[in-house]
């Protein structure tokens, strides 16, 4: 079989570089891009590094006009609910001004296969669970409404120019591997579990969890958590059916959830020690349960998220904040 050369975009980045890694593994040649602006060249792997920003669109075409990909994979983008709501005008800018430049070198260079990292926050707050991909779309974020239009585009383009996508919708990304160098290290760190553990290990001196009053058994926010790496799988699965499919929007998730307090409960247990956190305020733009019908992405991909079990994806992000305390080195 020939080898697939492929272009991660946010390669560096947390669910980028664990790509990359299992990517590289499962035979791929890969070149990363990214600018650095919130990755780190600690985690970077692959075969090639090239740093650049896609808001510079002359850049990103020349380096597709001198190359060929077999598929590109978009991993960049600003993430934080709700910084999303404080400064849409960067979330504008960076989630969808770029990827539409991307998009662009890509009809210009005629490379036609793209596997988008969409959200789950393209629904909003749910009528009904588990969350179907035909639920309606109703983002309550400007973060939520950037991964729509995007798949919004990229549905024209496809139609128009022939560029075949596949819009993967995540719910909670979790997890890392540990043995391998590769963790979760976002500045600020915003994600429940890394935090919790950062707290057992007396990293930091505070924790809090944001709203105990929504309407769920416990009152605090639901979440679907899933393994980096089953995510990673799904990934290269859903570009082999780029060559059948020419438009996939799926989610990706277990189909089950967990209360804030269950996540702070499983913690406890890991560390052997009871957790007491903060009760905050609501986050603006937190909906209160996001949990996944990932039946159509079984189905369709032949795929199973085979290490998503909450316990062992604490114990991995235990090993790695405990080796790397302060984050990657750089």
């Amino acid at each position: 079989m020939k080898e697939k050369r492929i272009l991660v975009i946010g390669g560096a980045g947390y669910i980028g570089s664990h790509f990359t890694y299992y990517a590289t593994g499962a035979g791929c040649h890969v070149t990363v891009v990214d600018n650095l602006s919130k990755g780190h060249l600690s985690a970077l792997r692959g075969n090639a590094f090239f740093r650049a920003d896609l808001n510079d669109p002359a850049v990103i075409l020349e380096h597709l006009s001198d190359n060929h990909y077999d598929g590109i994979f978009h991993f960049a983008a600003s993430c934080l609910v709700g910084e999303s709501m404080s400064d849409p005008a960067h979330y504008y800018q960076n989630n969808i001004l770029a990827p539409f430049n991307m998009l662009e070198a890509m009809r210009a260079t005629r490379h036609d296969k793209i596997v988008f990292s969409s959200s789950c926050a393209v629904y909003g707050a749910p009528r009904t669970l588990p969350l179907k991909e035909g639920h309606p779309k109703d983002p309550i974020s400007p973060y939520g409404r950037t991964k729509l239009a995007i798949e919004w585009m990229l549905e024209d383009y496809g139609r128009a120019y022939g560029i075949r996508s596949a819009s993967l919708r995540y719910f909670n990304a979790a997890g890392c591997e540990p043995s391998e160098g590769l963790g979760e290290d976002h500045r600020p760190e915003t994600h429940l579990i890394p935090n919790a553990v950062r707290y057992a290990l007396k990293l930091d001196d505070r924790f809090a969890i944001f709203g105990n009053d929504y309407p769920t058994p416990d009152g605090t926010c639901v979440r679907d958590y899933i393994h980096v790496m089953d995510l990673a799988e799904a990934h290269l699965i859903a570009l082999e059916k780029l060559a059948e499919a020419s438009l996939i929007r799926l989610n990706l998730g277990t189909g089950s959830g967990f209360s804030n307090l269950e996540i702070v409960q499983a913690v406890s247990r890991v560390a052997k020690m009871e957790l007491r956190p903060e009760i905050g305020p609501r986050r603006p733009g937190d909906p209160p349960e996001l949990v996944a019908d990932a039946s159509e992405s079984f189905d369709f991909l032949g795929w199973r998220p085979v290490r998503s079990q909450l316990d062992a994806i604490i114990s991995e992000v235990w090993k790695w904040i405990s080796d790397n305390p302060a984050g990657y080195p750089e």
